[in-house]
């Protein structure tokens, strides 16, 4: 069984190396850098198993038509395991009809993502990136900023991320409201619809699933419901957002400031706004993460390998 893993060997340790070459034949990537397509398809080569990552086929907009050549080429494959929790960036239709299962690694950024949005929360009540910013230019001038206690936060995406999310904010004694696109009961989260949620709340924090579905899910209809002055923090996805209406928002005030990760708003009607902060994504980026994650990753290879695949999102 050979096993082609789309990341270095140095991410990996020596229990989970040891783990990953008693179940067959294991090549690894030079880095986790950007591959020509011709490169992935000589890596996968024969491959029976496929751990991938991302980076390699050039981030998630990327992913999705490299991946999906990739597997066009590469004909012996019977099971994937990818490095993220995302999946949108593989094309799953293609996947299940070649009966190709595809796993992910659930919840192991789950107290690091749901920590780093309620620090970006923080960051834009207390104009702490703003004021930075300007001093940077040497431009400082005070702004009022506001208390997060007691103002309400609403979370769209009440996954793993989402619920432990709200668990921080009751806990510096924000209200939590929420929105899912199942229903979910969680202590001290009330459920409301989504209008709902855009109306009444001070804050938002989204943490919903990296699909095609929800491109576009916040538009000038949504953003016109929310409360004038809002604050937004986005670590899911940036194609959530209209980033004209987005736009628009900021310019008139209804949107307060708008903190998105997995971006830098290049090329888009975002870019140059003073309230509009485009972060690269790292919230998942703590060493206790990437520890969780390997360790899925490896388990998950390991189920594909004796055809008792876990976490499969097909």
């Amino acid at each position: 069984m050979k096993i082609a893993i789309f990341l270095p060997k140095t991410v990996f340790t020596e229990r989970q190396l040891q783990k990953l070459s008693s179940l067959g034949d294991v090549v690894f990537t030079a880095d986790d850098k950007e591959m020509t397509l011709d490169a992935c398809i000589a890596h996968a080569k024969d491959a029976d198993i496929l751990g991938l990552d991302p980076d390699n086929f050039g981030g998630f907009e990327k992913g999705r038509e490299q991946t999906t050549k990739l597997l066009f080429e590469s004909p012996s494959i019977k099971g994937i395991s990818l490095s993220t929790t995302s999946y949108g960036w593989v094309d799953l239709v293609y996947c299940k009809e070649k009966n190709i299962p595809v796993c992910n690694v659930p919840g192991y950024s789950r107290e690091s993502v749901a920590e780093h949005t309620i620090g970006l929360l923080f960051c834009m009540a207390k104009r702490i990136l703003l004021s930075d910013r300007r001093t940077q230019k040497g431009q400082f001038k005070m702004e009022m900023g506001f208390e997060l206690a007691g103002k309400t936060l609403g979370i769209i995406g009440l996954g793993n991320i989402g619920t432990r999310t709200a668990e921080l904010a009751r806990g510096i004694g924000m209200n939590v409201i929420a929105y899912n696109h199942s229903q979910r009961t969680v202590s001290g989260v009330v459920m409301k619809t989504l209008d709902e949620v855009l109306a009444e709340s001070d804050a938002i924090a989204f943490h919903t699933t990296h699909t095609d579905a929800n491109k576009g899910f916040i538009g000038r209809e949504q953003i016109a419901k929310m409360k004038k002055g809002v604050i937004i923090v986005n670590t899911a996805d940036e194609a959530l957002i209209d980033e004209a209406a987005m736009t628009e928002a900021l310019k008139s005030g209804q949107v307060d400031t708008y903190t998105s990760e997995g971006t830098l708003f290049e090329n888009t009607p975002l870019a140059g706004m003073e309230r509009a902060i485009g972060l690269k994504g790292f919230g998942y980026f703590t060493k206790e993460a990437l520890q969780n994650l390997f360790e899925i990753f490896v388990t998950n290879i390991e189920g594909l390998v004796k055809e008792k695949p876990i976490h499969t999102v097909n």
